[in-house]
Order: structure tokens, then C-alpha cells, then sequence
């Protein structure tokens, strides 16, 4: 957290019957498995409605958009599950490698369709800052649209990039993953965070997407409308042109970058002063091996891994 927010320490999640914490940090996973011994608490949580599915907002998000646009995200059919403590900074700082001088350039602010020509106007080059108009305007989608078959009492213009990648990075709002039947096995996807897309490789759910151009037409044309062109069509779909819409939302998004960490170097070697610190340095480079799919400077090899 840039500007700091309490977190919770300690235990986070209840052991099965007869386990404890140390007895499992001497089990090799494959004992773990056999055992069943993994706790509940960490596995992947399912959605809140498996038949309906769509976007769902944290409370912060819905009322600071409502504040500032007058846009509704609130669905009558469902409720934000994820309590605020386990959620993201809100507003989140945004970090451009073009501008590390800067440092938080959002200074405190959501940027949206309000006032990002203001908080860009001399930063951004023009057709950058047109990136962010697109990426800060509500679209039609499945659940939030200006017809009778939506989840919102009022007709609704639609959501916006950067209602879920707030500020460039993610306010823990969350959807069904569209590319996987039946339904019962469509699981849960927590808005990824944008920062650093200029050095990733791989993009969306199916981890098949090879650019974050295809990825934005991707989510335009199928995911917003759950995969379904026939009802994207009648909700209202639009189409971004790939060769100046797309480009411009894409040249912003590779803009961002990650925070300042000034503890770490370019070799993934942390200058600890705390135990703790010390220990999870430990664990990422020795028995939790991170470091083997995690790899400095920037923690990822680019490739698709079933961790589970």
C-alpha cells in the first residue's frame, strides 16, 4: 500500500481437524495432498451467483463513481461479498515509466471520466490522453445496459475499463470468467492489476491472448457480453477500431508502472531491517521456491502455471 492501510496479522484462515501450523510447514506437498491437508481459506473463492454472474463493485468504487458521474454501478440482484479490509488503496496511485519524477500522479484521486483531462493535460501526449477518455467511458455490458434485461433499477450507460482497473490497477471488483462451460465450473476473476502490462506477454483468462490490444477487443466483443454476440447486439456492443481506439487505450495502459520499491534491487534482493522481512525473504528464495516462477526484476516468466 503506497499510502499506507492496516492489514491483518496473525492466523488468517482455520486449519482442518487435528493440523497444526508447524506440522504442515514440515509436510512436502504431496503429503499436503494426500492429507487434504490445504487450508479452505486459501483456495480460490467461488462467485457470489454462479447462474448470473457479470461485474460486481465494492461499495467505495460505486459511491465515489456516483459522486462524481452520477453513473449507478449498484446491482439489485447482488451485493459486493469481499469485506474493505481485504481489498485494495482506494483511490489507488498511479506510477507512469514515462514520469518517474512525478511519483503519484492521480495524487489521491480517481481519475475518471470528470477530470482525467485535468489531471493528464501537460503529462500526456494527445493521443495517450485519448486512450484514457476511452478507457474512462461506460460501455454496455451484459448486466449494466439501457435495456429491460439488465441488474440495475435504472437504465444504466454501462461500464467503464477503469471502473475495475482503477486508476490503473484493480479495486477488488470481480466477474465470471466467460470462456469456460458448463457454468458450474466458470469460476471467479479478481480485477489483475495493470501495472507492468509493457513486460507481460500473455493476456486474459484463457492466458492466450498475445497482446493487450487483443485483449481489449477481446473483453469488448466477448466478455462483457458473456461470449454471446446475439445479445451483445441487442445490449448495445461497441466495437473499438484496432487501429487508432485500440492503439491509443493500449499506449496509455503500457504506461504503467509499477511502485517505487526502494528496499529491493534489480536482482530481487531485498535490504530488510525487520525479522519478518528476513523471513519471507528466506522462504521466497529457498522452501516456497517463488523465485522459480517468479524470477527478478520484474516476477514473472510469462508462461501459464496450474498452481493448484
Amino acid at each position: 500500500m503506497f499510502r499506507g492501510k492496516p492489514i491483518q496479522t496473525g492466523v488468517r484462515a482455520k486449519l482442518t481437524s487435528g493440523m497444526t501450523w508447524d506440522s504442515l510447514g514440515q509436510m512436502t506437498p504431496e503429503q499436503v495432498l494426500e492429507k487434504n491437508g490445504f487450508p479452505e481459506g486459501f483456495m480460490p473463492l467461488p462467485p457470489p451467483h454462479h447462474a448470473e454472474g457479470g461485474m460486481v463493485f465494492p461499495k467505495f468504487h460505486i459511491d465515489e463513481i456516483k459522486k462524481q458521474e452520477e453513473r449507478d454501478l449498484t446491482r439489485f440482484d447482488l451485493d459486493f461479498d469481499l469485506p474493505e479490509h481485504f481489498l485494495p488503496e482506494f483511490p489507488a496511485p498511479i506510477f507512469l515509466t514515462t514520469r518517474p519524477d512525478l511519483g503519484d500522479v492521480s495524487k489521491g484521486t480517481l481519475v475518471t471520466i470528470e477530470n482525467f483531462f485535468k489531471i493528464f493535460n501537460g503529462i500526456l501526449n494527445p493521443k495517450q490522453i485519448e486512450g484514457v477518455r476511452l478507457l474512462v467511458t461506460p460501455f454496455p455490458q451484459q448486466q449494466f445496459n439501457q435495456t429491460k434485461d439488465r441488474r440495475t433499477e435504472r437504465p444504466s450507460r454501462g461500464v467503464a475499463c477503469l471502473d475495475c482497473h482503477a486508476n490503473g490497477h484493480t479495486n477488488g471488483a470481480t466477474h465470471l470468467v466467460g470462456d469456460i462451460r458448463p457454468q458450474e465450473f466458470r469460476h471467479r476473476i479478481e480485477t489483475p492489476s495493470l501495472r507492468g502490462v509493457n513486460i507481460q506477454r500473455l493476456f486474459g483468462s484463457q492466458r492466450a491472448l498475445k497482446s493487450v490490444e487483443d485483449f481489449t477487443e477481446f473483453e469488448q466483443r466477448s466478455a462483457y457480453f458473456d461470449g454471446d454476440p446475439v445479445i451483445a447486439a441487442k445490449k448495445g456492443i461497441n466495437p473499438l477500431d484496432r487501429g487508432s481506439q485500440v492503439h491509443f487505450m493500449a499506449e496509455f495502459r503500457e504506461l504503467m508502472d509499477f511502485p517505487p520499491a526502494p528496499k529491493l534491487g534489480i536482482d530481487g534482493r531485498l535490504n530488510p531491517n525487520s525479522p519478518s522481512e528476513v523471513r519471507g525473504e528466506m522462504l521466497f528464495f529457498g522452501k516456497a521456491k517463488c523465485v522459480t516462477c517468479h524470477p527478478a526484476p520484474y516476477y514473472t516468466d510469462n508462461l501459464m502455471h496450474n498452481a493448484i
